[in-house]
């Protein structure tokens, strides 16, 4: 039977099996219809992975994936710039992407989407990367720098066992993100070399919207009263079929479904939202019982689109959401793909909200 018509028979079904194989070694597990630990039953008939992915095995977590901001080693230039500095691996590893399924993943400081770097405009940022693994790699920025920092083939790029130093200025401010470009390039890319990266407008440059621009610089006071969240949309071929079998935020199918992201009712929610999925054209976000505000690449503060609750983005693509649930009944608000398929194969999730 065709692999392609037989998976979507399996999940009509609404049962799957999803494996992964690296030379004779073989690995198994399902997606079936099963009640999570804190969602009711009624949520989406509890439609999640069976079993729980060992996290401190990962040596990450989905969960503090969503907050965890790396500004690296800070410092002032002699001419006063704000210089970050920061030490990126490539490290060839074994993750667990679902209950059971081992993946023989490429990642950078060993975890899938790689560190989150954040900067703030006009910063100088310096990347010592070290490449540990057995192939060609870079790290490439969607960004504004000279060519000699583009980390394509050819630039920058490191052999196993070399270091080299990437340095360049944060710009523009948005929401943006990292990938080895190494060829080929999709192998790259789906083994798991990506990251996000993050950085906050300068108010001083934005004196029209410097209340808005504040906003959205960590530690300020007009950002702690946000809740920020990191979603990075990817997924996982398992079997080497060209054809993702599982699909997650932050690289674990349904870990916001078993155990949803507490949201404070009367604090506005902010998500940074990167697409990276290989195999797969287009990912989407929905959201439930509610609508959003989109800024897309993040790079205005004012939104390209109002009021929707639904946005789509190719590879690469990335962008901003902003929400609010003030005076919303408190309890579980679903959002996922809005292709059935990804979120039946992992790309569903929650927000539980709080009065």
């Amino acid at each position: 039977m065709d692999w392609h018509v037989q998976r979507r028979s399996l999940i009509g079904a609404g049962l799957l099996g999803i494996g992964t194989c690296l030379g004779q070694r073989f690995s198994q597990t399902a997606l079936a219809q099963t009640t999570a630990p804190t969602v009711p039953s009624s949520i989406h008939q509890g439609m999640t992975t069976l079993g729980e992915v060992d996290h401190n095995q990962n040596g990450f977590n989905p969960h503090t994936l969503l907050t965890r901001w790396d500004g690296g080693e800070v410092s002032l230039l002699p001419n006063g710039q704000r210089l970050r500095e920061y030490d990126i691996t490539a490290i060839e590893r074994e993750i667990e992407v679902a209950p059971g399924v081992l993946y023989p993943a490429w990642t950078y400081n060993g975890q899938v989407p790689g560190p989150t770097i954040r900067a703030s405009e006009g910063d100088r940022i310096r990347i010592r990367f070290s490449n540990q693994g057995s192939h060609l790699h870079t790290l490439h920025f969607h960004g504004i720098h000279g060519a000699r920092q583009d980390g394509i083939p050819g630039t920058l790029e490191a052999t196993p066992g070399q270091t080299v130093t990437y340095e360049f200025d944060a710009n523009p401010f948005g929401c943006h993100l990292y990938h080895c470009h190494s060829m080929p390039f999709k192998r790259h890319l789906h083994k798991g070399l990506y990251g996000a990266f993050v950085v906050d407008p300068d108010p001083e440059r934005h004196p029209e919207q410097a209340e808005d621009a504040r906003s959205r610089v960590l530690g300020t006071p007009e950002n702690q009263r946000w809740q920020e969240l990191l979603m990075v949309m990817n997924g996982f071929d398992t079997n080497f079929d060209e054809e993702n079998e599982v699909y997650a935020v932050n690289s674990i199918p349904h870990a916001y479904m078993k155990q949803p992201i507490r949201i404070e009712r009367d604090r506005p929610v902010r998500i940074y939202l990167i697409n990276v999925t290989e195999f797969d054209p287009i990912n989407s976000f929905h959201l439930h019982a509610n609508f959003f505000d989109y800024y897309d690449h993040g790079t205005t503060l004012t939104p390209t689109l109002r009021t929707v609750d639904t946005v789509m983005l190719c590879q690469g693509q990335r962008g901003i959401i902003e929400c609010s649930f003030a005076n919303f009944e408190p309890g579980l608000y679903m959002f996922h793909a809005h292709q059935a398929e990804f979120a039946e194969l992992g790309w569903m999730s929650a927000f539980e909200v709080v009065a």
